[in-house]
């Protein structure tokens, strides 16, 4: 099923060469009309290269973020989003305010069905700190599922190598 004109007349980035801002800009995230509103599914997207500044030293982090989402009226454009994740470059924040952040813009923009947003940041100092925060529709039982997931997140966490 191909997109209208019409329909992608609000996109201002794809098709273009882009310009990468490495401050915090939130105002460059873009939507477009969900096609199948009447059916559930989730859109998840992996960014391995996310980095942010730490605000006490300046040095940078490294993380891989995973936003996982059901979609309502609308989706985000993955163009628009790359460059939004992007823009935290030179943001210094601390992981869970980057993953609240994050969070929080994607609700505001798009009032998905549900949402979820971890961030795996590589170790610095000796340890690594993996944020995760959700959010479902109030009135929905996706308000349920957040709670559930949340509650049950980490309950197999990943197996860390032991190094001597």
């Amino acid at each position: 099923m191909t997109r209208s004109r019409e329909e992608m007349k609000d996109l201002t980035l794809l098709g273009r060469t882009a310009k990468y801002r490495t401050d915090y800009a939130p105002e460059v995230l873009e939507t477009f009309p969900n096609k199948h509103p009447e059916r559930d599914y989730f859109v998840k997207f992996n960014c391995p290269e996310f980095t942010s500044l730490c605000p006490m030293t300046g040095q940078p982090d490294f993380a891989t973020i995973t936003i996982s989402y059901v979609p309502d009226a609308k989706l985000v454009e993955s163009k628009s989003l790359k460059l939004y994740l992007f823009s935290f470059r030179d943001h210094g924040d601390f992981h869970e305010d980057c993953v609240n952040t994050i969070l929080n813009d994607l609700i505001a923009l798009m009032q998905p069905k549900y949402i979820e947003v971890w961030g795996r940041f590589s170790p610095r100092g000796g340890i690594s700190i993996d944020p995760y925060a959700n959010w479902g529709k109030p009135g929905t039982p996706w308000r349920k599922t957040a709670e559930e997931r949340l509650m049950y997140h980490d309950m197999n966490p990943e197996l860390i190598p032991f190094r001597r």
